[in-house]
């Protein structure tokens, strides 16, 4: 396997023509920086919260959770009826479930409306997540990973300025911000007329693939499509829990090495912007660079940050690359999964699921590691999930190799 090929195999065409008009693009770049907005709001808002309803942390917290159960219920549900509903329902749906659930959670009377109302939100963002990301993977041939790549950096912008205009506001202004994302959530269900059906084939290869995985789900496959499905859902979990680690762990192990809280949160937005730009650097090498030579980088250079994060001078440096090469992974990934199963229709929304799931699961898990092992030790904990994000990518370069003689 190489990072670039000389001679690349001939494109399979499995799109007659282009899922998304070019209007529609933008417009899916800008969902996607809406659902990205809206899953940071709810931390800085729970200050807010508190006052309002007269909560606990522990209750305020909920708004979160409920978010994200309904986001798990969204991609698993959609993606039961998406044959039924097609490309263009599908997403309406979910836009405007999204604008019925923020326009609730404004004028939510009480506590529990609210939940119900993050939940319902949860279950737009959901279909959002999946449909997009199964859409893009399989909707452009082989600029899908570089798509995939551009519309999972709007979310990281969207993640970025969701909680900056809250703060700019003010917390207490939370119900306008919600309202408001409703409102666009609405405008975005007209904007889906550039959404055409189709885009069950798997995507073509990028150029120095093809040998590798084009034949991936015929009896070529090395390996069973349960158990290679099983270990991209295992990538995704522990990619999910480096992501949630850092994001959650970083300001407290920077404090805890000599560095001022001014320092560690600064270092903490360096995080989640590294994200954005990384996707967006890494846009145009996936048209040159093999999928799985990606992956592989990604997952190395996340193991060599997180020991950097062990020298306390060099720590909010590493976290940076941290989020540089954490963030192809997910985009870059779902292309290769729609090649290597194509016949398991599922397996994307199976996918997303997990790391949604795992995002939730990796907080208690890390927390215990942590109260175990101590503070300082958070690079190394995190070290182990980024180990088997590249231990996991190496069995599926492995698993979806084609047999063919070389």
């Amino acid at each position: 396997m190489t990072g670039t090929s000389a001679q690349a195999a001939p494109p399979r065409t499995t799109v007659a023509r282009p899922l998304f008009s070019p209007f529609a693009v933008v417009a899916s770049c800008v969902g996607f920086a809406l659902i990205g907005a809206l899953q940071a709001l709810y931390g800085p808002a729970i200050p807010a919260f508190r006052t309002e309803f007269g909560l606990s942390p522990a209750a305020a917290g909920l708004s979160l959770s409920a978010h994200f159960v309904g986001g798990v219920a969204g991609v698993l549900l959609l993606n039961r009826v998406h044959g039924r509903l097609g490309n263009r329902t599908l997403l309406s749906a979910s836009y405007a479930l999204m604008a019925l659930g923020g326009a609730g959670f404004a004028l939510a009377p009480a506590w529990p409306w609210a939940l119900a109302c993050a939940l319902v939100t949860g279950v737009g963002f959901g279909g959002i997540d999946y449909g997009l990301n199964q859409l893009f993977s399989v909707g452009f041939g082989r600029r899908s990973p570089a798509m995939l790549n551009i519309i999972g950096a709007a979310y990281g912008l969207g993640a970025v300025g969701g909680p900056a205009l809250l703060g700019l506001l003010g917390p207490g202004e939370y119900p306008a911000v919600f309202a408001g994302f409703a409102a666009l959530s609405a405008a975005l269900v007209l904007a889906q007329r550039g959404v055409r059906e189709g885009g069950d084939a798997p995507a073509p290869s990028p150029s120095g693939e093809e040998g590798e995985e084009s034949e991936a789900g015929t009896p070529g496959l090395r390996s069973s499509v349960a158990l290679v499905v099983s270990v991209f859902i295992a990538l995704y979990v522990l990619m999910v829990a480096v992501e949630t680690g850092v994001g959650g762990w970083e300001p407290t192990h920077l404090e805890s090495v000599g560095h001022d809280a001014a320092t560690a949160a600064t270092a903490t937005s360096a995080f989640w912007l590294m994200v954005t730009v990384g996707r967006l650097l890494v846009a145009p090498l996936t048209l040159r660079w093999s999928v799985q030579t990606i992956m592989v980088v990604s997952s190395v250079g996340m193991v060599v940050c997180l020991l950097l994060a062990l020298v306390p001078a060099a720590a909010p440096y590493a976290y940076a690359g941290v989020g540089l090469f954490h963030a192809p992974i997910f985009p870059t990934g779902l292309p290769w999964l729609s090649r290597a199963v194509p016949r398991a229709r599922r397996a994307g929304a199976y996918v997303i699921a997990a790391s949604m799931i795992g995002g939730v699961a990796a907080g208690p898990v890390l927390g215990k590691g942590i109260e175990l092992a101590g503070v300082d030790a958070v690079p190394v904990l995190l070290a182990l999930p980024a180990a088997g994000c590249l231990a996991a990518t190496w069995w599926l370069i492995r698993a979806t190799r084609d047999r063919s003689p070389s």
